[in-house]
């Protein structure tokens, strides 16, 4: 009983044993299909269009990305101006000088989004050097359809303002609102120090600012353009990659899957609400947007540096962490201005936190501290990518276009900021705020445009051809490959490796080198 009972059991042992061996080498044959070896690992990812384009089509690419920048820059030189102004002059003399100003500002409509009161300070001597805090005390009223004038915030607000003088007195923010509930306002302001002062005042010029309404409708039917463009590209992309496995998507196509929507958010299509709700909610929204978007592209510039060499599995403590930290930070401190500076304004017209707290300072500092460790981090990638794979055949292709375009991007970027503001602008506008730079259209639409092209060119490379599951399958299989090699190639060789970088070209290229060596 026990000679058969063992006589059976062999065979099933044996058979078990089998199938777990069976078993064990199906999951290594499927690991090193899903994480292939370094020196194949290039070739393995989803075709990208970018492997396909001659340098006729390099070309072509960058002037239709040039064409469509340099068309919304005409667009925007022939635009309205964004800021419309209303001087309210007046005229001192020694029996006014202690009495409050009454100004009435022009009428309003929810186009004109915001409203700014500034004034400034004009002395009988130009040539004069000077700097001393003011303090001044600021009533906001509310005028409805009936003629009352309820106060805004049911209270008086007294501020500190610094005035500085050389050759002329700087401009002075008297109040600030981000939202418009009364289609008028009168505010009160008097100063309390003016006085004091050793020179005498000459004049006092108050001036309201808005939003040109000519120029919020055409910012929302361009913002709705970018919108429904966005959209587009965004569905295109995901057609295109539909037919592969999102494990074989290159770390390039991966992100445009994620900027793509964000992108569409940065665009706000939400916008419009700003004009039929009159809260500040609309207004945070737009600001959390842009700023979610742009960290988004300083992350996946750091990744795509440093993914490009790290194929396969990319450890989230090692590889994500540092860099969702740095960019992390940066988008912290720039959503804690916005909703800061927007929290205080709801309740204090009259709020700025430039000379309003001690620690704006000490923020900019920060912010500094971490935008150049971010260039240091982003430089020292691109050095180490460029160095290491610059002659894989396929991955110093990806690194130069990357490179080249996000360079062009950059310097045109650099550019719009310092027309915006000028030499000044990580000094006095560090948060973009008004500013008398900003005269026209031109370079709020040129700055969306260029973020906008510059993601449907990166969209356009990194989607895969009409065909290109068809001749990576055909790439993959030897059978057809040795298929498509004609006999005179066999024996004398081609001239594959003249031609351009395209779709398994340089694979046949390297075989046919081994072949002859043969």
């Amino acid at each position: 009983m026990e000679a058969d009972f063992a006589a059976f059991g062999s065979p099933l042992c044996g058979e078990v044993k089998r199938f777990c061996r069976r078993v064990r080498e199906t999951y290594r044959e499927i690991k090193e299909d899903l994480t292939p070896y370094k020196d194949d690992r290039y070739y393995r990812l989803a075709p990208m269009r970018l492997y396909t384009l001659s340098k006729r089509h390099f070309v072509l690419v960058f002037v239709v990305f040039f064409v469509c920048f340099g068309l919304t820059v005409f667009i925007g030189i022939a635009g309205p101006n964004v800021i419309e102004t209303s001087v309210a002059r007046t005229d001192l003399n020694n029996s006014l000088k202690l009495k409050p100003f009454n100004l009435s500002s022009p009428p309003l409509s929810t186009y004109n989004q915001q409203l700014w009161l500034t004034c400034v300070v004009e002395l009988d001597q130009h040539d004069v050097s000077l700097k001393k805090n003011v303090t001044m005390t600021v009533k906001v009223l509310g005028v409805v359809k009936d003629g009352s004038t309820p106060f805004v915030n049911n209270q008086v607000h007294n501020r500190t303002r610094l005035l500085s003088c050389a050759q002329k007195c700087s401009e002075i923010i008297v109040a600030h609102l981000g939202y418009l509930n009364y289609t008028q306002y009168n505010i009160f302001v008097s100063f309390e120090d003016l006085s004091k002062l050793t020179y005498t005042i000459q004049n006092i010029t108050f001036t309201w600012k808005t939003y040109n309404p000519t120029f919020s409708q055409v910012e929302i039917w361009f913002r709705f353009v970018f919108v429904v463009l966005t959209f587009i590209v965004t569905c295109l992309f995901a057609h295109s990659l539909r037919k592969f496995s999102m494990r074989d998507w290159g770390i390039e196509q991966k992100w445009m899957s994620i900027l793509l929507p964000l992108l569409l958010l940065y665009n706000d299509p939400f916008f419009p609400l700003s004009f039929l709700v009159n809260s500040w909610f609309p207004g945070m929204l737009d600001d959390l947007f842009q700023s979610l978007f742009l960290c988004a592209l300083l992350l996946f510039w750091l990744c795509v540096y440093h993914g490009i060499r790290v194929q396969g599995e990319r450890k989230c403590l090692t590889f994500y962490l540092p860099k969702f930290f740095i960019v992390g930070l940066l988008w912290l401190a720039s959503v804690t201005l916005g909703i800061w500076q927007t929290v205080n304004e709801v309740h204090d017209p009259t709020y700025q936190y430039r000379v309003d707290t001690g620690n704006f300072q000490g923020m900019k500092i920060f912010f500094l501290v971490v935008a150049t460790a971010y260039i240091l981090y982003l430089l020292f990638l691109i050095v180490r990518a460029c160095s290491e794979l610059r002659n894989m055949p396929y991955v110093d292709l990806r690194l130069k276009f990357l490179t080249a375009l996000t360079f062009v991007v950059l310097v045109i970027s650099i550019v719009i900021l310092y027309l915006r503001f000028g030499a000044q602008v990580l000094q006095d506008n560090f948060v973009a705020e008004l500013s008398t730079h900003y005269q026209n259209y031109t370079e709020f639409l040129s700055f969306y445009g260029l973020l906008n092209f510059y993601l449907y060119t990166l969209a356009f490379v990194y989607s895969p051809s009409k065909n290109a599951l068809y001749e990576s399958q055909l790439k993959d299989n030897p059978a057809f490959s040795m298929l498509n090699d004609s006999d005179d190639d066999v024996i004398y060789g081609s001239d594959y490796e003249e031609m351009p970088l395209q779709n398994g070209q340089a694979i046949r290229a390297k075989y046919k080198e081994e072949s002859d060596s043969d």
